[in-house]
């Protein structure tokens, strides 16, 4: 299958009518492909397949798998959006594997996408089939980013990745999942270090990192793991894989308080920016990748729906369960979600960041 083929392609996304959703469907319809609305809340369903032209809903819930196999019926592929994944992606995957087709989740959540591959990896293997996990901002562009960076090294000694937010206002899908996470892992933090998961329970380390221009050096939170420690580790040796957060913003997600997104524009999409700063060392080299946008979530739509376009046309370097990094050409995917996203690869020497 060509791109000019993928024009009326029906592609399922399960958690439609979710904040981040919304945006996948939305991209799905500019790319010309068919979205099929799927997910627990009939009413919501059918709400947003009354304000979407063209769409179709059906209902279905994870525990249900009758309903699953009917929301995946002659469907080219599906993008799950509804969290927690540590509840909805392993039904789904395996309704995806009934139907024989591609599987892409958003799943920030690092116990489920530690879950994805350890359950299916086997399985998926041995079928060719295509299962791609944490294709979002958080896990799949992280992963990209490195991968891009690494270049023709297989390996490094660390890799470090500093997500710049200037706030992160949470939704309810985000409180949930951190809930769950949180949970799982008894209030303790994760980290990657060693080559393996590590889980602590003293306090992430507070330091300041040098991000490029115009945002500078700001506080950050080390340690503030995201599912960049699975995605990137489950295909690369790296034995050390850091991430860091503002401290505004982590102060943000972790309040109560702190209200859900706000659209700024007719596309829904939120004010924040963001810059992702990728360092990878190995031995005394460094390499460097930088990627500047707007609003964390509705960027996952082009990662999530880009991941599914590659899938289908056969751009694939991989098949199983395998990250983005992985699965496809790293630099050729992000030259592709420009304007979107804009990368800066192979960044100058004098602009390197500094950890503290």
């Amino acid at each position: 299958m060509t791109d000019a083929d993928m024009n009326q392609i029906t592609v399922a996304v399960y958690g439609a009518y979710g904040h981040t959703g919304r945006f996948v469907v939305a991209e799905l319809l500019r790319r010309g492909l068919v979205p099929v609305l799927a997910g627990r809340n009939g009413d919501a369903l059918r709400a947003l397949a009354e304000s979407t032209p063209g769409t179709e809903a059906r209902q279905a819930s994870a525990d249900d798998p009758a309903s699953l196999d009917r929301a995946l019926d002659g469907v080219a592929a599906v993008i799950n959006c509804a969290g927690p994944f540590a509840v909805t992606a392993a039904p789904v995957i395996e309704a995806a594997l009934r139907a024989g087709i591609p599987y892409v989740d958003v799943a920030a959540e690092i116990e489920a996408n530690v879950d994805t591959f350890e359950l299916f990896a086997e399985r998926a293997g041995a079928s060719g089939a295509v299962i791609v996990p944490a294709m979002a901002f958080y896990g799949g562009l992280g992963d990209l980013l490195v991968t891009a960076a690494m270049g023709d090294w297989t390996g490094a000694d660390q890799v470090h990745v500093a997500y710049g937010l200037d706030s992160w206002h949470p939704t309810t899908g985000t409180r949930v999942a951190g809930r769950v996470s949180r949970e799982r892992r008894g209030g303790r933090r994760v980290r990657h270090a060693g080559g393996r998961l590590e889980y602590r329970d003293d306090r992430a380390p507070a330091e300041k990192w040098s991000f490029p221009e115009p945002t500078g050096t700001r506080d950050v939170v080390a340690e503030f793991s995201m599912a960049d420690i699975v995605t990137v580790p489950s295909h690369l040796d790296v034995p050390e894989v850091r991430t860091y957060m503002t401290v505004e913003a982590a102060a943000d997600v972790a309040s109560p308080d702190t209200p859900a997104p706000v659209a700024a524009d007719e596309s829904g999409r939120s004010a924040q920016p963001f810059v992702v700063d990728v360092v990878v060392r190995s031995g005394a080299e460094e390499r460097r990748a930088v990627a500047r946008g707007q609003d964390i979530y509705a960027v996952t739509a082009p990662l999530a729906v880009e991941a599914v376009q590659r899938v289908l046309t056969g751009r694939t370097r991989a098949a199983g369960v395998a990250s983005a990094g992985k699965i496809f050409d790293a630099a050729d995917f992000l030259r592709a979600l420009s304007p979107h996203i804009v990368v800066e690869l192979d960044v100058p020497a004098h602009e390197r960041a500094q950890t503290g």
